[in-house]
């Protein structure tokens, strides 16, 4: 008796209650694929922020940044001062900005520190650290 009862248990729970579970991995593999790409996306660079949150940087040096692959706070961070006067002396817009500042701010912004962004500004005129 107490094998009948054990076998009945067994195929009962083999008969389909078991969906739940394939459910819940396919459920786990699809955020973890999604995870995956959104951090690829982003370590690439692909998504586009607002880079005139950087004092010095308009809306026509940002549209310069962006097409030169400068899209995100994270590559204007990476991005050495030369390269960045090299891009707006290329665009002629060398006595318009000073991008001296601009990876020190962009640091901030990528690491979510608004507070630490906007104490720097307020030191920095036009983007520029006053003399």
């Amino acid at each position: 008796m107490q094998g009948f009862v054990k076998t009945d248990f067994l195929q009962a729970n083999r008969g389909g209650s078991t969906w739940w579970v394939w459910l819940l991995i396919v459920v786990l593999l699809a955020a973890l694929i999604i995870w995956f790409l959104s951090l690829r996306r982003e370590q690439e660079g692909d998504v586009e922020e607002d880079l005139t949150r950087i004092e010095g940087i308009g809306p026509k040096i940002s549209g310069l940044l962006k097409a030169t692959g400068i899209k995100s706070y994270r590559a204007l961070a990476g991005t050495s001062i030369e390269r960045l006067q090299e891009i707006l002396d290329g665009a002629d817009f060398h006595a318009l900005a000073d991008p001296a500042t601009w990876p020190e701010q962009a640091r901030l912004a990528a690491a979510g520190d608004w507070d630490g962004l906007q104490k720097l500004q307020d030191e920095l005129q036009g983007g520029r650290r006053e003399e």
